[in-house]
C-alpha cells in the first residue's frame, strides 16, 4: 500500500515518527523486528523503515513540502488499512492518497502459457 500524506505536520521528528510507525504496525497486526530512522539536515526530512516479520513499513518526509510518502508492505493476516488512522493522528494531513498494489500473486499455469 502506497500512502501519500499531503499538507502534513510533524514530519521532522524521527523519534515520534518511529514511535508512530511502530504503533501503526501493531494496529495492523504486524510483528516488529527492527526499526531504523535517519534525520536529514538542513531541511529536517526523515527517512526510515520498520522491518516486520510480515515485511516492512518505510517512510520519507519532506517538511519543506509538507509531504510524507509511506509504503506499507504486509502479508498474512495483517491489515495495512488499520495503520492509516494511527499515522494520520501524527501527520494531521489535509489530504491522504492511498494506492493499494497487490504483489507476489502467483499465476495459474493456463495464464502463464497464454
Amino acid at each position: 500500500m502506497l500512502i501519500d500524506f499531503w499538507d502534513a505536520r510533524n514530519l521532522d521528528d524521527p523519534m515520534r515518527i518511529d514511535e508512530t510507525l511502530c504503533e501503526a504496525a501493531v494496529a495492523a497486526g504486524a510483528t516488529i523486528l527492527h526499526s531504523h530512522f535517519h534525520h536529514f539536515t538542513p531541511n529536517g526530512g526523515v527517512s526510515g523503515v520498520i522491518v516486520l516479520a510480515e515485511s516492512h513499513i518505510s517512510i520519507h518526509t519532506w517538511p519543506e513540502r509538507n509531504y510524507a510518502a509511506v509504503d506499507v508492505f504486509m502479508c498474512g493476516a495483517c491489515d495495512p488499512n488499520l495503520s492509516i488512522p494511527v499515522m494520520q493522528r501524527l501527520f494531521q494531513a489535509g489530504r491522504i492518497e492511498v494506492d493499494a498494489v497487490r504483489r507476489g500473486r502467483v499465476q495459474d499455469k493456463a495464464a502463464k502459457a497464454a
